[in-house]
């Protein structure tokens, strides 16, 4: 039995769990992302099984229909936009999911905010390079007025790190609530509008759906002060980017901390890498030893109960 392990970037998938307890499975990793549908087709012909990583490769009634001995799919975490769960059904495939922690991207996310505002990258560069000691003023947290989009369980748990830092945190999302907000001791904003406009720090952290993509509008970004950052560790789809691109060329707003983005692996010229007021990194939040353990380790699971015809952790 063929298993295929798509986007594997760093190559890791064999060691953060026991493929071996998979009797007569051969497991193929996939190093690089595959873009183009038809070589997505061609690496996973003759697979049972392939795994993937949420949201990297989609997977397609067209690619799909072309895979006549895929029979499982597992992708890590519990939610994944770019599988036809569908036309999985139609075809008798099984889909199911693994853990996902919801503390590594949060954690990133304090990564980006902290070094936008202390000018890391910057001064670290400076010296490496036995630039000027001390070239920047960085700005101050506490008393600031931290925003969060989204106050699922990421983002309750960003929020409780921004009170840590003695900052005012508000927040907002389509369905969020007084009472909810007041329960994670934030203050509820009177419209999204409101919260860009007042905070020093926007952060994203909404799932992508069809009522949330292109939530964060050309409008909302003008909004923003001159001197805030806005921050995605989310989805790139939540955003209007070519309206945040404008806005940091043109100086409206401060700078970006970016780990998601339209197309991934983010083009070689796109303006997101060479911006000097963008932070961009490749994709991390998700990206530590604890989280990757999890995900392999329950894919071999969920292939292991597969195979002894009693799946577990099925995503319908």
């Amino acid at each position: 039995m063929r298993c295929v392990v798509l986007d594997d970037y760093q190559d890791v998938a064999g060691q953060f769990a026991d493929w071996s307890a998979l009797e007569g499975v051969d497991m193929v990793s996939v190093r690089r992302h595959l873009a183009d549908p038809a070589e997505v087709v061609r690496v996973l012909r003759g697979a049972t099984v392939v795994v993937v990583m949420r949201e990297r490769t989609p997977l397609t009634e067209a690619i799909l229909a072309k895979l006549p001995d895929l029979r499982l799919v597992v992708t890590t975490g519990y939610r994944n936009a770019s599988i036809d769960l569908a036309a999985c059904r139609e075809r008798g495939i099984t889909v199911c999911g693994t853990a996902s922690r919801l503390t590594p991207p949060a954690e990133l996310t304090w990564a980006l905010v902290l070094g936008l505002a202390r000018h890391v990258t910057q001064e670290a560069r400076s010296m490496r390079e036995g630039g000027p000691w001390q070239s920047t003023v960085g700005r101050d947290l506490a008393g600031a007025t931290f925003g969060v989009i989204g106050l699922g369980r990421i983002g309750t748990h960003v929020a409780r790190v921004a009170q840590a830092f003695e900052m005012d945190v508000l927040a907002w999302s389509p369905h969020l609530t007084q009472e909810r907000a007041a329960a994670a001791g934030v203050r509820l904003a009177p419209s999204k509008r409101d919260l860009m406009s007042a905070s020093d720090v926007v952060s994203l952290h909404l799932v992508l759906s069809w009522e949330t993509r292109g939530v964060i509008d050309e409008g909302d970004i003008a909004a923003m002060r001159r001197d805030a950052y806005f921050v995605n560790t989310a989805r790139a789809g939540l955003v209007d980017n070519d309206a945040l691109v404008a806005a940091l060329q043109q100086g409206r707003i401060a700078g970006a901390g970016l780990d998601v983005f339209d197309e991934e692996p983010l083009p070689d010229d796109h303006p997101f890498r060479t911006l000097p007021n963008v932070l961009a990194l490749p994709h991390l939040g998700y990206v530590t030893a604890a989280n990757y353990r999890s995900y392999f380790t329950e894919a071999v699971q969920d292939i292991a109960a597969w195979m002894a015809g009693e799946p577990m952790r099925v995503i319908s």
